[in-house]
């Protein structure tokens, strides 16, 4: 271990600056000149200023990653020479990971105890993509008698557009930008305008690494200008968005008038159903995890907790006691477990859900947030209990540390409930009955399902949802074979096969 991984950090020794857009190997100012003031969720205080991106910014980024695909070496580089580059920016993640994740838990108000467990998979995610284009990326190869030979490539597709959100920002990134690379695109990247700061560390890092200019760039802005600018470009070949379901509609909506291929990994409402067999403590454990982990500003949490009738007041009664214990605080002290969330703004709204269960008949039930807390943007652990899956805090994704305990009695009544929702990303399923746990794993709607576990992620499977949330997956060969390349089919005559001589003179 490096001596810079042992240091231990305080909020002023991480080192903050302005933020520039970098296009086509440089950082640069906005076209505009113009800037907005990114925010510490923690004071509440301006931390730096970002470019703010216009049509002109994307317009100059996809042109550089147009280029560098079509005419510079990266189009036509050998997989081999590749990823030497894949590799380097692995690399270099590693030498710097410990300034990413306390920058990320100064940008994101997540602990850093868990921004340092999420950050330290941003390399994998290169190393990962560059084993798997070395290993798997190859086509197929059909013989037909001794006429033909019929083969696939899978060919790059240009310039993919990313877009991507502010809860786990370096993750989710790396995530996207390491196949996209990989497989020999060029990208252009727009980042979520809440968590500016370790998308720049990324920039460093791929600058330090040598890309080819206009390989990799980074966009700042807003949604309504940055973002809808990249959607709507005619030389993007692809998005790639990960956020809320709204705004997925809308990208896609958008992406049509040229065609794009679209990914979209959007919003949920997850079921934890923990039936009267199930391992009581292990269940207790991943539903607060599952729930108040990353501040609850997660997709795949478990927002809506099913328990059965038997053991459903001992279960309430004990994850009360964890509400009561867990620790709220300053996102760089290494004991938080629970920080503040992004915004002021997304505060309010999650503070409004809150007020809403209360008024549809819920009794809440909250920890404390300390007195010298008020500056910072925090909202305590909150069971909602009593609730019922036709109210709106069990139908709506509140996206903060906000859970909603709903009692079942039999298996198929917790399967049609699980299901009634618009969303359809995760679930989690608690018992030691093994074909319990197959067949109401196979009978919820939801792209992934985790039966006596909590959320681990494996890069090989795929990742994303059905319903409301999300077309399309990330991960393992789904990404590279599904979105970031497209096959291509080759067909090899052997021989003079009889050709139809129509308009041939008699």
């Amino acid at each position: 271990m490096s001596q810079q991984t042992q240091t231990v950090w305080k909020r002023e020794d991480v080192q903050v600056r302005d933020i520039q857009h970098y296009i086509n190997g440089s950082f640069v100012e906005a076209r505009s000149n113009e800037s907005f003031a990114n925010i510490d969720p923690f004071k509440n205080k301006e931390l730096n200023q970002v470019a703010s991106g216009d049509e002109r910014d994307i317009d100059e980024a996809v042109e550089a990653a147009s280029r560098a695909f079509k005419r510079g070496p990266w189009g036509s580089m050998t997989v081999e020479k590749r990823m030497v580059y894949i590799n380097r920016i692995a690399d270099l993640i590693d030498e710097d990971i410990d300034e990413i994740a306390h920058l990320e838990a100064l940008d994101t108000g997540l602990p850093i105890s868990q921004t340092k467990k999420m950050t330290a998979r941003a390399a994998e995610n290169f190393r990962f993509y560059a084993r798997m284009v070395q290993s798997v990326l190859h086509g197929e190869s059909y013989p037909v008698d001794q006429a033909f030979l019929n083969y696939t490539v899978y060919k790059p597709i240009g310039v993919v557009g990313l877009i991507t959100p502010w809860n786990a920002p370096f993750m989710l990134e790396t995530w996207k930008v390491a196949p996209a690379l990989a497989t020999g695109n060029t990208v252009v990247l727009k980042p979520a305008e809440l968590s500016p700061l370790t998308v720049n560390k990324l920039a460093e890092v791929i600058d330090r690494a040598g890309l080819p200019a206009g390989v990799f760039n980074v966009v700042h802005g807003y949604g309504e200008t940055a973002g809808a600018a990249l959607v709507a470009h005619k030389d993007v070949a692809a998005i790639s968005f990960t956020g809320e379901t709204t705004t997925g509609t809308t990208i896609i909506k958008n992406a049509a008038d040229t065609l794009k291929k679209t990914s979209m990994e959007l919003g949920g409402k997850s079921p934890l159903i923990v039936f009267e067999d199930a391992n009581f403590e292990r269940a207790l454990d991943a539903a607060v995890w599952g729930i108040f982990s990353f501040n609850g500003e997660r997709c795949t949490a478990n927002s809506r907790v099913f328990l059965h009738k038997s053991i459903k007041d001992r279960f309430v009664e004990a994850m009360k006691e964890r509400v009561d214990h867990l620790t709220l605080g300053d996102s760089m002290d290494q004991t938080t477990q629970l920080g503040p969330l992004i915004s002021k703004e997304h505060m309010n709204k999650v503070k409004s859900y809150i007020d809403l269960a209360k008024e549809e008949g819920c009794d809440v039930y909250q920890g404390a947030v300390p007195d010298a807390l008020v500056d910072g943007n925090f909202v305590p652990p909150t069971l909602l209990l009593n609730a019922e899956n036709h109210m709106r805090v069990c139908q709506e994704e509140i996206f903060g540390p906000v859970v909603a305990i709903i009692e079942f009695e039999d298996e198929q009544e917790v399967i049609d409930a699980a299901n009634d929702v618009e969303y359809g990303l995760a679930g989690y399923v608690w018992t030691n009955d093994l074909q319990r746990g197959h067949r109401v794993a196979q009978a919820v709607d939801a792209g992934m399902i985790w039966v006596n576990a909590q959320n681990v992620r494996d890069l090989r499977i795929p990742f994303g949802g059905m319903k409301a949330s999300g077309i399309g997956r990330e991960g393992g060969h789904y990404a590279m074979f599904e979105f970031y390349t497209e096959p291509k089919a080759i067909h090899i005559a052997l021989g003079d096969h009889p050709i139809p001589q129509f308009g041939k003179k008699k």
